[in-house]
């Protein structure tokens, strides 16, 4: 049976700050089949500078009036709504998961709310310092891995095997001997899970570049997933088809709505429509047997063929390339076995379309 792929369906910060939203949100991803629901926790002041500008995508969803900080402040959870959040997922049957951008939300995550796992950002990537103060805490994490590359996340690797290990670090280089194929390899397997990502919102499909999961995991070998940011759903359904073993996708209620992530967001059917498409896809990767299955044995009397006679043939006639056919049904004598009775002598009569017998070739 193909392995279950683990769907986040990612409601980041498209609650708008709005308590009602985030559990309605919450709600939706419930109902479509959503293994986890994943939200995004941080004090935009200790993450965001005032001087930061916000990206192009959040220019044209937003405008370029305020700050990236001012219009990060407006999305920020509470720590009750955290607990509102969590208390919702829990009665929907879902995980609450959520993204921490510093160390007192990672810790609030941990401790408060008592999430399983962390999921780390594609832009902490090279946030060493963070990566292993993370690994510190002990909790498994799933690590986007957009705009970086190969090198980049064996050393985001080797930062939280070594925060997994309790290496004091004082510099980059007193964890260089955990990079990989070093000793720190071996805290990272059932620890870390790796996401390919692009991070530009929406991304293109071209710049989708799914093969990189397979050069991830040969590399790393640690499972690998797609948090995907292109528009519609056929590129994580693909992703699927290709061995990712989680899919992370924005959601939202309404994609008119104003705030930067609204307009590359799954609407709640379409959202329902992914993770259909992704169950039926993992249950056809299938086990990579080549076999009949046994909805196909029916059909093999039906579509394969038997040697038959092509004209009437009396006994001791010598069968030939002129007198023999290859019809349906199957049951007969395979179609192969023409070669081995050209020559032979008809043991006895056949009327035109009869089943050589087996006999034939004795």
């Amino acid at each position: 049976m193909s392995a279950r792929t683990l769907i986040i369906a990612e409601a980041g910060v498209n609650h708008d700050g709005d308590i009602d939203k985030a559990l309605a949100l919450i709600d939706v991803a419930a109902a479509a089949g959503a293994d986890v629901v994943k939200f995004q926790s941080f004090t935009a002041s200790k993450v965001i500078s005032r001087t930061a500008e916000k990206a192009a995508y959040q220019k044209a969803a937003t405008g370029g009036a305020e700050s990236q900080l001012d219009m990060v402040r407006k999305l920020e959870l509470s720590p009750a709504a955290h607990v509102a959040a969590a208390k919702r997922c829990r009665e929907a049957g879902v995980e609450f998961m959520s993204t921490p951008f510093d160390m007192e939300a990672a810790r609030y995550l941990k401790d408060v709310i008592g999430v399983s796992r962390l999921k780390i950002p594609s832009g902490e990537v090279t946030n060493l310092p963070f990566l292993h103060a993370i690994g510190g805490l002990g909790l498994p994490v799933i690590l986007s891995t957009g705009a970086s590359t190969m090198d980049e996340v064996a050393e985001a690797l080797s930062a939280l095997a070594a925060g997994y290990a309790g290496v004091v670090v004082r510099s980059a280089a007193d964890f260089t001997r955990f990079v990989e194929g070093g000793e720190g390899t071996r805290e990272l397997p059932g620890r870390v899970m790796l996401l390919h990502c692009t991070s530009e919102y929406p991304s293109p499909p071209q710049d989708a570049n799914l093969r990189v999961m397979a050069a991830m995991q040969a590399r790393f070998a640690l499972p690998v997933g797609l948090s995907d940011h292109t528009i519609g759903i056929a590129i994580p359904i693909a992703a699927v088809a290709m061995g990712a073993t989680c899919i992370e996708k924005h959601f939202t209620l309404d994609r008119t709505s104003p705030g930067p992530d609204h307009q590359a967001s799954l609407e709640p059917k379409e959202l329902e429509a992914m993770i259909a498409g992704i169950r039926m896809t993992e249950s056809a990767r299938g086990d990579g047997v080549k076999a009949p299955t046994a909805t196909e044995l029916k059909n093999l009397p039906v579509i394969r063929r038997s040697v038959v006679a092509d004209r009437p043939l009396r006994r001791g006639e010598t069968f030939d390339a002129a007198n023999l056919a290859v019809k349906r049904p199957a049951g007969g004598l395979p179609p192969r076995a023409c070669w081995d009775l050209v020559g032979n002598s008809a043991k006895r009569d056949y009327g035109p379309d009869d089943l050589i017998a087996f006999d034939e070739l004795g």
